[in-house]
């Protein structure tokens, strides 16, 4: 008892001098509840756990893809706090003279109002809409993210990734089973079209546009934005099949190209913000409300 004691007092008294740091990550036989990276990235950690996947059969406004069944994670990880900044992805292409795949296309697609329609010269530091370095990054696709991810990688020596569907929608529930993590309605606690509101809940702000990241009151493990602001890619493909009960660690990479991302977005309607909400594209196309967070795997 006495030797556990002072292991764990001689962790606090670490944090207390320097911080939670990765160094640390391990004192005390418990990791790092935060930590950072050079780019300012900070990662919460989740915790492995058995949860409930998709949408019950009694939740307003769910559909088909959302079938329920159990799923279980046998492994922790860090999840990014926010969604990537524009500063973020501004580094990387500073450093690396990257062109996105709507860059090298001529467009991204945006929302009239009306319609989706590919729209001309919008791109990460165009997309139509004022924003700064804390806004999160849009109009990158699913192949841009991942030569983010292989570049960081190499410059911080860690094994960073996007998160898989089951981790995406477990870190985002973080044990809640309400229709969002923040209870049964967003109200103005999101950036999503607050015109078009949820069920019986009451009308939100509609912005117009991203707004900087950790705007809002995080969900109960810590993360911002985890509804709305925009759509975050995850690793896996869409594929309606593989909601399957009692799975261990899925990762969906099928037979199917179109990737899944989740979240809802500026520009979404309160019930695609949902926490089983399921949306997918093809890996090269970018949107002007899609952007992503990523996982660091300890």
């Amino acid at each position: 008892m006495m030797k556990n004691y002072w292991r764990t007092a001689g962790y606090i008294l670490l944090t207390v001098l320097f911080g939670n740091s990765a160094g640390y990550a391990q004192k005390a036989g418990v990791p790092v509840q935060k930590i950072s990276n050079s780019l300012k990235m900070e990662f919460m950690y989740i915790p492995p756990g058995t949860f409930m996947m998709g949408s019950p059969a009694n939740e307003v406004q769910r559909e088909d893809p959302e079938k329920q069944h159990k799923v279980t994670l046998t492994k922790g990880f860090y999840v990014q706090t926010t969604e990537t900044t524009l500063g973020q992805w501004r580094a990387f292409v500073q450093e690396t003279g990257f062109k996105t795949d709507a860059e090298k296309i001529g467009y991204s697609w945006t929302w009239t109002g009306i319609e989706w329609k590919e729209t001309k010269n919008r791109y990460w530091d165009k997309p139509g809409f004022p924003q700064t370095d804390e806004h999160p990054v849009t109009c990158v696709s699913w192949n841009d993210v991942h030569e983010f991810i292989k570049w960081l990688n190499r410059k911080e020596g860690k094994t960073y990734r996007l998160p898989t569907e089951a981790e995406w929608e477990y870190a985002c529930r973080a044990g809640t089973e309400t229709p969002f993590s923040i209870g049964k309605c967003l109200g103005d606690n999101a950036n999503y079209d607050g015109r078009y509101p949820y069920a019986d809940c009451p009308k939100g702000k509609y912005n117009k546009g991203t707004v900087p990241v950790a705007s809002f009151a995080p969900n109960p493990w810590g993360l911002y934005d985890i509804h709305g602001n925009v759509w975050e890619w995850c690793e896996d493909v869409y594929d309606e099949e593989a909601y399957k009960d009692n799975v261990t660690d899925p990762l969906n990479i099928g037979k199917y190209k179109e990737k899944v991302f989740r979240s809802g977005s500026w520009v979404s309607y309160e019930r695609y913000c949902r926490s089983a909400n399921r949306n997918w594209e093809v890996p090269d196309t970018g949107y002007f409300d899609l952007g992503f967070r990523i996982v660091m795997t300890p």
